[in-house]
């Protein structure tokens, strides 16, 4: 199982810190991250969303990491497709794979927010159509040659998309997984799958084991699950700090993912069976709870060790850690960073080469 990072570029109001502050010390952190050994980070798309992420441009920020960092594995986790045309999304990926030299991954999805569709001028109940037949120009765009579409939303007619990303046939393509159905449908595609944080472990788990039975390619299987983590040397101290910035970070998810799971948008159906975790949560987004629901992991490092063990058991190959969920300071987040690489990270890659 490999280690990626997770970033939002959260304000927290404790923080106080500016937009200047947040993308300068995000950046200094996935630098380091790069340096210790980490495979990868992901960076999301969100729009709209103040407070909870101030990150709407992700692919600008990957291309300022495509210069700074030499290893790391870049991903757009993810682009919410519907609320983009899917050429100008092509022509983005090509341009950060050749700048990053093939070191790009690819998220899509829907989306969850009708703030952003409604800003954006997409309709709702079509997020699932328009996410298709965009993910179909995208394949399109990367065999080479001109390309023709006869789909309803982007009729295209012998157009010749430059430039060409640098991995063959195009990067690898992940999408953001909630409901079972899409689980079903990303391994009929050939895709990975990106889950959580939106429901519990013992849902997504069952949701894997789906995919797993389903999944027909050829290439290996490639599963992400996004988690919270913190991991301190003392662990009094870990859970000290995580469990305010843990309940910002759970409470905030829940209120921007509010207005769907109130008024069900079509299309949106599977987060009726959420309702119950989400009451559950509006208790407050208690650090125990969080850990027994599978979106925390909090301690030393062998503590983290033993907790990570569930995911990979359950064929989790990229575990996408938000390091202190946005919500500390840089230093207690670089303090974790360092002490992961040096007692977790080697303890996974001996594992995974017996």
């Amino acid at each position: 199982m490999l280690i990626d990072l997770f970033y939002e570029f959260s304000m927290p109001p404790g923080l106080a810190r500016d937009e200047s502050t947040v993308y300068a010390e995000a950046i200094a952190e996935i630098e380091l991250a790069d340096r210790l050994g980490f495979h990868g980070v992901w960076l999301v798309e969100h729009h709209l969303m103040k407070g909870y992420s101030h990150l709407s441009k992700p692919d600008l920020v990957l291309a300022a990491l495509t210069r700074s960092t030499g290893r790391l594995r870049l991903g757009l986790g993810v682009i919410p497709l519907p609320l983009h045309h899917p050429l100008h999304v092509a022509e983005r990926i090509a341009t950060l794979d050749l700048l990053s030299g093939g070191r790009l991954e690819v998220g899509i999805g829907r989306g969850f927010s009708p703030q952003e569709y409604a800003a954006f001028g997409a309709d709702m109940a079509d997020g699932r159509g328009r996410l298709e037949e965009s993910l179909a120009i995208l394949r399109a765009c990367a065999g080479g040659g001109p390309v023709s579409h006869a789909g309803p939303r982007f009729p295209l007619r012998e157009v010749e998309i430059v430039p060409r990303p640098l991995q063959h046939p195009h990067p690898p393509l992940w999408i953001a997984a909630v409901s079972p159905q899409t689980f079903d449908w990303a391994a009929a595609e050939g895709l990975g799958v990106l889950a959580g944080p939106f429901k519990p472990w013992l849902m997504v788990e069952a949701d894997l084991a789906r995919y797993r039975a389903a999944w027909r390619g050829p290439q290996p299987m490639r599963i992400g699950m996004t988690v919270g983590l913190l991991c301190l040397r003392d662990r009094e101290r870990a859970r000290a700090l995580a469990a305010p910035a843990f309940r910002w970070f759970y409470g905030e998810l829940l209120r921007v993912t509010a207005p769907v799971l109130e008024r069900l948008q079509p299309s949106y159906e599977h987060f009726r069976d959420l309702g119950r975790f989400r009451a559950l949560l509006r208790f407050g987004a208690r650090l125990r709870l969080l850990e027994l629901a599978g979106l925390a992991v909090v301690g030393t490092p062998a503590d983290c060790l033993a907790r990570l063990c569930r995911y990979r058991a359950a064929g989790v190959t990229h575990l996408c850690c938000a390091v202190g969920a946005g919500a500390l300071p840089s230093e207690v987040v670089r303090e974790s960073l360092e002490l992961l690489a040096a007692e977790v990270l080697p303890v996974l890659a001996g594992e995974s080469s017996t």
